[in-house]
């Protein structure tokens, strides 16, 4: 919106939503409301990020075709033809090897004038999010990504696509996304109606970023689970049995929804940590007892291998960054 000299200040009105706050996770509810809000103010279920505009509307009507499909492999291929109505920027297309099948998306033209701008990162993972989301729904089941090629740099939220995409995730440069996943899933029923679509319509196309905790059950318990039970730090095995499964059956679920324990586990600290870091005034060695490490040097490994500088270093940045913000003299 601020390329546009749009104030955001008044859609975010009421969301408890701090922008300059990178260390805190968004509600997923207040994320359904401020994308709707932003594409009532821009008139644009594009965000303005293409050559043209997205008109609302699009959303449902993206729904509707794909809606009437008799398998997954039609919806997808009704979604990409009319995507390349609305949406000429961004090119779809499916491509199915034997047992293996990918999602490919190609820029058409170049989204902005850099490679690694967030506008581009943005639309490419938008694009990712709404076709797999929607996919996971018309199946009425979680899809598994087994893993998925970036065309631009890693991100400084790359950390976040184990809860989002997949952990498997590369950042290979290139015009070109790419979604690898099992061929099998192309052959499955689309299982809503048309009476679901009009319940799943209500709030939409905001209501997408709801499925998050749909087609990722098993990531966000397994999560929850973790967080809720530090400073003492759970094994796979001891959260297996909270979850009253097998060790074998929650590494199996984790694997179908694209993640790991490990993973999950160390997303889990980099959040609080960095919102620690962030928040307070808390004593290193206490945010990492707090987070379960079993001393403060292996913390301090973790910590420069999330973001490549030292906790004490990525306080004085902040510390710095917020006296320019007021004026302040450094």
């Amino acid at each position: 919106m601020l390329r546009r000299n749009i104030d955001p200040a008044p859609h975010l009105a009421g969301l408890d939503i701090d922008l300059a706050d990178a260390a805190s996770r968004v509600p997923v509810d207040r994320y359904a409301t401020l994308y709707n809000r932003i594409i009532a103010a821009l008139d644009d279920e594009g965000f303005g990020l293409f050559s043209g505009s997205m008109r609302p509307g699009s959303f449902e009507f993206l729904c509707r075709g794909m809606l009437g499909a008799p398998t997954l492999a039609d919806a997808l291929d009704r979604a990409r033809r009319f995507l390349s109505i609305v949406l000429p920027d961004l090119a779809v297309s499916i491509e199915r090897r034997d047992t293996r099948a990918e999602l490919h998306i190609v820029e058409s033209a170049p989204l902005t004038a850099h490679p690694d701008d967030p506008a581009r990162v943005f639309a490419f993972e938008w694009l990712l999010r709404l076709l797999h989301s929607l996919s996971c729904w018309l199946a009425g089941r979680g899809l598994a990504l087994d893993s998925v090629d970036f065309p631009f740099s890693r991100p400084d939220h790359a950390d976040d696509y184990v809860l989002v995409y997949t952990e498997r995730s590369s950042f290979v440069g290139g015009k070109r996304l790419t979604a690898h996943f099992n061929a099998t899933l192309l052959d499955l029923p689309i299982r809503r109606d048309e009476a679901a679509l009009a319940s799943f319509l209500e709030g939409a196309p905001g209501r997408i970023s709801m499925l998050y905790r749909r087609d990722r059950a098993t990531v966000l318990r397994v999560r929850d689970l973790i967080r809720d039970a530090l400073p003492a730090s759970l094994s796979q095995d001891d959260v297996a049995s909270r979850l009253h499964m097998s060790p074998r059956t929650l590494h199996r679920r984790l694997e179908e929804e694209g993640a790991s324990f490990r993973g999950i586990k160390e997303a889990l600290r980099r959040d609080i940590a960095l919102a620690r870091l962030t928040k307070t005034r808390q004593p290193i060695a206490q945010v990492a007892a707090d987070l379960g490490y079993a001393d403060t040097s292996a913390f301090y490994r973790a910590f420069t291998g999330w973001t490549g500088m030292s906790p004490e270093r990525y306080r004085r940045q902040l510390a710095g960054q917020s006296h320019e913000k007021r004026g302040d003299p450094s």
